[in-house]
């Protein structure tokens, strides 16, 4: 983990449309913890990787 608490390395993101939503993967590549967040199809790329990165922050700051 970095200082910031965020995501020391790479992170690899999987974009998977579900009906009217996108479901968006985040995964760590050091340790392999992923997270997922789903929103809306109309909705930036760019937006739905900023938010699935901050969850992903978020359970990287509380993994023991």
């Amino acid at each position: 983990m970095s200082q910031s608490g965020g995501p020391a390395g790479e992170v690899y993101f999987e974009f998977f449309p579900v009906g009217r939503q996108v479901r968006v993967t985040a995964i760590d590549a050091t340790t392999g913890i992923e997270v997922v967040v789903l929103g809306p199809r109309q909705a930036s790329q760019a937006d739905l990787q900023q938010l699935a990165l901050r969850k992903l922050t978020r359970r990287l700051s509380t993994a023991p």
